[in-house]
């Protein structure tokens, strides 16, 4: 059974088109370096469950950071929520509960299928009509929270770079200047998404994807607002959330490297392929080792950060969207 179900994997992936094996081997590869990157530091700085431990033990009143962290968890996908109910009410007018049902639906989903087709499947699978509309205010809406990323780590990146000289090079200037034109650009094509969206709409080839994005030219400039500012809401209340990890198991570091570093990290997830191998794990290790690497902070004590906020953060809300995924239906209305 096993040999049959690996030559089916194989099989598939041998007939994928050109452009699609480049793509899935480039997400290998860029894995894998991921994975050897958190393996050559644990080479350099073996795990130390006896630091660990000692961090956790002298953590004053750890219940208060442990519950600041749980607390927050359902009021993040709260919030990605209530931005999914805004963008949605322009297809297929929704309650918040099913919305957030959707989107728990989604993140479950979003563990086995790849990029952000898991995230889209669940969140249109949850509705009964209109899914094609649906899929259009999806890919707006994870646009938006992935420019707020984008925003957020233009920032974080020119901090670094004050903060770390030996980074403050050539390479470093000019991905500072690549993130600030990408922040420009988003505020360009929200004052011009309309004609630019009829010039694609009239391409060949490209017209067939209109129904998808079509819907992106139906919401005012006061949704995109509410939807971008309830982004920034839930960028901020995920950050919080990191920060409380770190302090949950006795990372303390100066609040100007914690935020600058956070924003790092949520950017190299942000950009980096989804590899759905355990959704994001390992990125965010690679990306924390990388990030406070100059403020000498612990390899374990780091990966036990990040672990603790995947936990907490990704893992919980997709045990809890399992119970949605029993509910979809395959087939509209």
């Amino acid at each position: 059974m096993l040999a049959l179900l690996q030559s089916n994997v194989f099989s598939s992936i041998l007939s994928l088109k050109p452009g699609k094996k480049i793509i899935f081997w480039a997400k290998i590869a860029v894995f894998l370096a991921l994975i050897g990157y958190i393996v050559h530091v644990l080479r350099q700085q073996p795990f130390d469950w006896p630091l660990v431990s000692a961090q956790l033990r002298a953590v004053e009143h750890p219940e208060r950071w442990a519950l600041g962290l749980v607390v927050l968890t359902p009021v993040n996908w709260g919030l990605e929520a209530l931005k999914w109910q805004i963008l949605l009410r322009r297809v297929v007018p929704t309650g918040f509960w099913q919305a957030y049902q959707g989107v728990l639906a989604g993140v479950s989903l979003g563990f086995a299928l790849p990029a952000q087709l898991g995230d889209t499947a669940g969140r249109v699978l949850s509705l009964r009509t209109n899914r094609a509309g649906a899929i259009g205010a999806s890919l707006v809406s994870g646009g938006m929270q992935f420019y707020v990323a984008i925003v957020f780590g233009t920032v974080a990146w020119a901090q670094h770079l004050r903060l770390v000289s030996e980074r403050n090079n050539q390479t470093g200037q000019w991905l500072l200047v690549v993130l600030t034109l990408l922040s420009l650009g988003g505020v360009v094509f929200g004052i011009c998404r309309r004609p630019m969206v009829s010039f694609l709409a009239g391409r060949t080839g490209l017209n067939r994807f209109s129904d998808y994005w079509k819907v992106a030219v139906q919401y005012s400039d006061w949704e995109i607002v509410r939807a971008l500012a309830v982004a920034g809401l839930r960028y901020v209340v995920f950050s919080g959330q990191f920060y409380l990890a770190m302090r949950l198991v006795g990372l303390e570091l100066p609040l100007v490297w914690a935020v600058s570093g956070i924003g790092l990290v949520f950017l190299a997830k942000t950009i980096t392929p989804a590899f759905n191998l355990l959704s994001d794990l390992g990125v965010r290790e690679a990306a924390s080792l990388w990030v406070f690497a100059p403020v000498g902070s612990s390899a374990s004590v780091l990966i036990t950060v990040t672990l603790t906020l995947w936990v907490a953060n990704v893992l919980t809300p997709v045990l809890a969207g399992l119970i949605w995924l029993w509910k979809l239906k395959l087939t509209a209305e």
